[in-house]
């Protein structure tokens, strides 16, 4: 499946106007906004290496790695200039986690290293939210996230054009119905509570057969609440069980289902009965 990134267009969406999870490390925020040439030779210059580049509708993402930091930066690009970096996790980067973090402050990840080096992180694992927790169906929740982005999902389209003919042995001019990835804005809902959770789909994301889901949510099973990343899967049909990963300190959220089904965006924290972000 192309990639398919959230931040792209993100959407829109005024309701995204507050201030966002994502950091920019302070030594890059200057590069906000610059011209992408000159841009990435700063990168360099500061002791990143670029590590793959992927490519969204409006913009691409590339993924930047300092070795001295071990820090991971996504660099989001449109119209030739850098429009956001945001710090990420080091298996972004195709890295393995520094383990010295066991040593401090091991719930965020720090270890040892400088304070200027340490990323405050997008969500606090089991945070006493007091008042503003709420219940669903008589369970506690524990996070509550609204996700905006991009997503992708089956379709056909007809293209027009010569094609060889064995039979009469020459090129005939007609057309033909291909299946491919259709593309489109969406925003998805989770909740999560001790040993699971439920997501809310937009009608765009469920396909003609599916297993029904409540009033649009589907439970999601298998949910690994780690403190940087949290996994779970829900069940579309028999086929389709897509997986849901979300970045902790990014904010980032991927669904990859059976090919090309999948979603890619950023995540705001929802806390308390009425659902504010504040």
């Amino acid at each position: 499946m192309k990639a398919i990134t959230v931040t792209a267009s993100f959407i829109a969406l005024t309701v995204l106007a507050g201030p966002t999870f994502a950091q920019t490390p302070a030594a890059l925020d200057d590069l906000v906004g610059a011209r992408a040439p000159g841009a990435e030779n700063q990168m360099q210059m500061r002791g990143y290496s670029l590590v793959k580049t992927e490519k969204g509708d409006d913009r691409s993402y590339t993924y930047w790695w300092n070795a001295a930091k071990r820090q991971c930066v996504t660099v989001a690009t449109m119209n030739g200039r850098y429009d956001s970096i945001t710090s990420t996790l080091a298996p972004d980067c195709g890295q393995g986690e520094d383990r010295r973090s066991a040593n401090s402050n091991s719930s965020y990840g720090y270890g040892n290293a400088s304070p200027n080096q340490r990323q405050s992180p997008t969500y606090v694992e089991d945070r006493d939210r007091g008042g503003d927790r709420y219940q669903v169906a008589g369970r506690d929740v524990d996070l509550g996230l609204v996700c905006f982005g991009e997503g992708q999902r089956p379709g056909f389209a007809t293209t027009y054009g010569y094609a060889w003919n064995s039979r009469t042995k020459r090129y005939d001019y007609g057309n033909r119905t291909e299946m491919t990835g259709q593309q489109f804005d969406a925003s998805v809902s989770l909740q999560f509570w001790p040993g699971g959770g439920h997501i809310r789909l937009p009608k765009k994301l469920v396909p003609p057969i599916n297993s029904r889901g409540d009033d649009g949510w589907w439970d999601l099973y298998d949910v690994d609440m780690g403190p940087d990343v949290i996994r779970a899967k829900y069940r579309l049909n028999g086929l389709n069980k897509p997986v849901v990963t979300i970045n902790r300190r990014s904010g980032q959220i991927s669904i990859q289902g059976t090919d090309p089904y999948g979603f890619r965006g950023n995540c705001d924290l929802i806390d308390g009965e009425d659902h504010r972000r504040f």
